[in-house]
């Protein structure tokens, strides 16, 4: 794994509209990956089984335990909230087939226990919401949770590149004012020198 950027566009936020033509153009130049570690943005998710239906996407287990978590809040109120929010906190320390296991085991075990309590909160209940979506968003990335295990060259998560655009987005407040044009210069540069140093 080099770490380094093989390609970048500046957009103002993420959609299908911004990453098709991106993921075109690089289709174009023979990138076809076998796996891409991201999180769950459906739009790009979108993109990404249209220009390269063979690829597997595997979904940022961070991701997946840092929103569960927020939706869940600090304190649920509810047990099933409780002990959702207890099997999150397994989530990223899961390296192998027999930890992965008993993490879908234990989910298993949640929904036959606590999904009917859910279902059945008042649809205007900040509990009834919060925890259909955790309940939705764990139920909806198993499929594509633990492709790494299968392949050690999988990233599980996306901390490589968070840390870079954490990086990337300090050094661009250090250069305030700069003009969109400027901006898209200094990003180009920013990439050019990062992978000389790998």
């Amino acid at each position: 794994m080099t770490q380094k950027t093989i390609s970048h566009i500046y957009e103002s936020r993420e959609s299908y509209t911004s990453v098709y033509p991106w993921f075109r153009r690089l289709k174009k130049k023979g990138l076809n990956p076998r796996f891409i570690t991201m999180d769950g943005e459906k739009s790009v998710i979108r993109a990404i089984q249209q220009i390269w239906p063979e690829t597997k996407i595997q979904r940022c287990l961070y991701h997946i335990q840092r929103e569960g978590m927020r939706w869940l809040r600090t304190y649920p109120k509810t047990l099933a909230g409780r002990e959702l929010r207890k099997l999150l906190k397994t989530l990223g320390r899961i390296e192998t087939w027999k930890e992965r296991n008993t993490f879908i085991t234990s989910y298993v075990s949640w929904l036959n226990k606590h999904e009917a309590f859910v279902r059945a909160l008042p649809h205007r209940e900040v509990a009834y919401k919060d925890l259909k979506k955790a309940m939705r968003l764990i139920w909806n990335g198993l499929p594509d949770m633990f492709h790494y295990l299968k392949d050690r060259n999988v990233p599980k998560m996306t901390n490589m590149l968070e840390g870079f655009y954490s990086r990337l987005k300090s050094d661009y407040r250090r250069h305030r004012g700069l003009t969109e044009k400027h901006k898209i210069g200094y990003l180009k540069w920013y990439c050019y020198f990062k992978n000389q140093r790998k």
